[in-house]
Formats: C-alpha cells, sequence, structure tokens
C-alpha cells in the first residue's frame, strides 16, 4: 500500500486556518446582506410559511431581514461575536458545510408555528452557528476545551428554553422595539446540533476510506 503524504506539523493548522476564514467569510456574507437589505422592501423576501415552498430561496433570504435599526444592531454584534467564535475554536470544514446546512433548516423549522405569517432576521441562523461550534468541541476537543464546549450548548439550550419557544408566536421584550420569535432560536439550536452531529458522522465514515496518498514530501528525520 503507497504510504500517505506527509505534509510536515503545519499542514492540519493551515486547513484549519482556511476553515477559520471560510467561516469568517459566511459570517460576513450572512452581516453584508442583512445591511443591503436595508433597501428592500422586507415582504419580498422574508419568510412565510404560505409560499415555503412555492418560494423556497426565501428560507435563505430571510435572514437578511431586520425590522428595525436596533434590531440590525443587535445581529450584527451577533455575527462578530460567532465569527470569534469560530476563530477561537478553530473550527473544521465541515463546522462551514454544518452551518450552511442549518442556514435554510432553521427557517423551514418554522413551519411548526405557521401563525408566524413573517418572520426576517439573523438571530436564529446564529444560534444554529453556536450550537455547530458547541457541538464540535464536545465531539472533537479535550479537556478543558471539551468542557467549554459542553457548558456553551447546556447555556444555550437554557437560553432557548427559557424563551418557551412552544408559547405565543412573537413576544415582546422590555427594551425592544420590534416583536421576537423564540421559536426561531429553538429551530436555529436544533438545526445546528444535527446538522453538527451529521457532519462529524460523515467525516467519521469517510476518514478510512479516503484513498492512501504516494509520498510527495519527506518526512521528518527519525531521531
Amino acid at each position: 500500500m503507497a504510504d500517505r503524504v506527509w505534509r510536515g506539523p503545519g499542514h492540519g493548522a493551515g486547513l484549519i486556518a482556511r476553515a477559520s476564514a471560510a467561516w469568517v467569510g459566511l459570517t460576513a456574507l450572512l452581516c453584508l446582506g442583512a445591511v443591503a437589505a436595508g433597501a428592500v422592501d422586507p415582504t419580498t423576501i422574508d419568510w412565510q410559511p404560505a409560499r415555503a415552498f412555492s418560494e423556497p430561496w426565501r428560507a435563505f433570504s430571510a435572514v437578511a431581514v431586520h425590522y428595525s435599526g436596533l434590531h440590525l444592531a443587535a445581529n450584527l454584534s451577533g455575527g462578530a461575536v460567532v465569527a470569534a467564535l469560530g476563530v477561537a475554536a478553530r473550527v473544521p470544514w465541515r463546522c462551514v458545510w454544518a452551518w450552511l446546512a442549518a442556514w435554510p433548516l432553521t427557517q423551514f423549522g418554522l413551519l411548526l408555528q405557521p401563525q408566524l405569517t413573517h418572520y426576517g432576521g439573523l438571530s436564529g441562523v446564529l444560534h444554529a452557528a453556536v450550537a455547530v461550534v458547541a457541538v464540535q468541541l464536545v465531539i472533537d476537543a479535550r479537556g478543558a476545551r471539551r468542557a467549554i464546549g459542553a457548558a456553551l450548548l447546556l447555556g444555550l439550550i437554557a437560553k432557548v428554553l427559557t424563551e418557551s419557544p412552544w408559547g405565543e408566536p412573537l413576544r415582546h421584550p422590555p427594551g425592544w422595539d420590534i416583536a421576537v420569535a423564540p421559536l426561531a432560536h429553538a429551530t436555529g439550536l436544533v438545526a445546528g446540533a444535527a446538522c453538527a452531529l451529521v457532519a462529524a458522522l460523515v467525516a467519521a465514515l469517510l476518514t478510512p476510506l479516503l484513498p492512501a496518498r504516494p509520498r510527495l514530501d519527506h518526512p521528518p528525520p527519525r531521531p
């Protein structure tokens, strides 16, 4: 059997760096889309359960809709936190793909509450991102990093549960100038965690099947 490629100790770090850059790039794409959508009539791109299957692209475009300046500012701040979290956690590529998959699934989960006739905002997908990172840390990390991932996941679950997403579709929290849809946070959490678990399972199943590559570089000298 051919030897596997020796890439040197920096090869894995390079992959992680590129994955982290892609994670930050996806966050930037979502945030820039939210800023640009300020010039668009929200009803043309927001989530509407009645149009979920005739216009499925709304599951992507709805994240750009924000109903006030405070709403937008809060989610842009959340985007910055999510970007930093991904870099700090050194997310692998599978986390980027998991978050991409969770993006539309977060909105489709809102079909559980059809009385929520319009929805827009980044918060659900940001919750999905945090869930992806937390699950990845629990699965891959060791020691303190795994404990941080578990605490992050438990904290996110506790936050969502305290919002009672099974109740009324819209809430009016003090200090906010818009109504909030708690179910979006719950669907983001579930979609992110589920996609992260599936991505980890696929990676575990595929890794032993990857073909061995011929040696391209010299291995490090033996002591």
